[in-house]
């Protein structure tokens, strides 16, 4: 199914508000208000919006009150591959299968993994399983401040993250020199309805960066997902990452959402993400089309 862009809804404001009275609605794991909703995000000097969940969150649901409540263009990335909504897009979810025995196996991996030790063998790992709805905001820019400010992730996002683990558990992991020097803080929320640990942020400090700290927070959030009994540590989309490719076995398509007016700006722009990411023909298509 087709929505056909109502010119009122253009984006002539900077903002998500819509003039009328900003009820709260709610899905499992999102809950949002027209105030709220939406997320001033650019391509160049042309903005869009996309949603509060953006940068942080996976899986990400809509309702069609939801999508005439936003602003346009608005853009949904990773909505559920099992739901009715949304296309695929040129991106993936990169997928490590960690109860596999046959991951941990793999000669290059097991070499790899080995020598990452090594750079952390007089480092301090701590973990802690941390109840979402006991998160704050300013928690988690305590955990990320200059993770945020680097990938100009808005403060409603993470606010957004908040929200949507409220009832999910939070793992966080860091790792101290033994000069007492914070060299990581990586952060995931548990799925287990899917078996997944999903990796939404990490900061590293930059002083430590010949160790490679990032990649050694994949390694320590892949062996606490195997220890802990689930499936798959997911990291995210795959665009761009090629460090991922140590880690990821399986690919999980990602399923995207684009709303706008066809003359808009960002439609016209064929380095936009409206064409990077989706088909024009993809555009306000709501439903996914099911085989049959």
């Amino acid at each position: 199914m087709r929505i056909d862009f109502q010119p009122s809804q253009s984006v002539a404001s900077a903002s998500c508000d819509t003039g009328v009275d900003s009820e709260s609605q709610s899905l499992p794991y999102q809950s949002w208000t027209a105030d709220n909703l939406c997320v001033e995000s650019f391509h160049e000097q042309t903005m869009y919006f996309t949603s509060r969940w953006d940068a942080l969150c996976p899986y990400i649901d809509v309702t069609p009150e939801m999508l005439a409540t936003a602003r346009k263009p608005f853009l949904v990335y990773a909505l559920p591959p099992e739901g009715n909504y949304g296309v695929p897009i040129n991106d993936k979810y990169g997928l490590v299968h960690a109860a596999s025995q046959e991951f941990w196996s793999d000669p290059r991996r097991k070499r790899k993994f080995s020598d990452l030790d090594k750079l952390f063998k007089n480092f301090t790992v701590t973990e802690k399983l941390v109840p979402g709805k006991d998160l704050s905001t300013d928690d988690v820019f305590s955990l990320g401040a200059e993770h945020f400010s680097a990938y100009e992730i808005d403060a409603k996002e993470v606010t957004g993250f908040v929200d949507y683990v409220r009832k999910l558990d939070v793992l966080i992991l860091q790792v101290h020199a033994h000069n007492g020097d914070l060299v990581l803080s990586d952060v995931s929320m548990l799925l287990p309805e899917r078996s997944q640990v999903y990796g939404s942020f990490c900061q590293w400090n930059l002083a430590y960066k010949n160790r490679s700290p990032g990649i050694y927070a994949c390694l320590l959030a892949a062996r606490w997902t195997a220890r802990h009994g689930y499936q798959y540590y997911n990291l995210g989309p795959m665009g761009g990452y090629g460090y991922k490719s140590l880690f990821v076995t399986d690919l999980e398509p990602i399923y995207g959402l684009a709303m706008t007016d066809p003359d808009h700006p960002l439609a016209l722009d064929l380095s936009s993400p409206l064409h990077t990411d989706f088909k024009p023909s993809q555009w306000n298509q709501v439903y996914r089309a099911h085989a049959g």
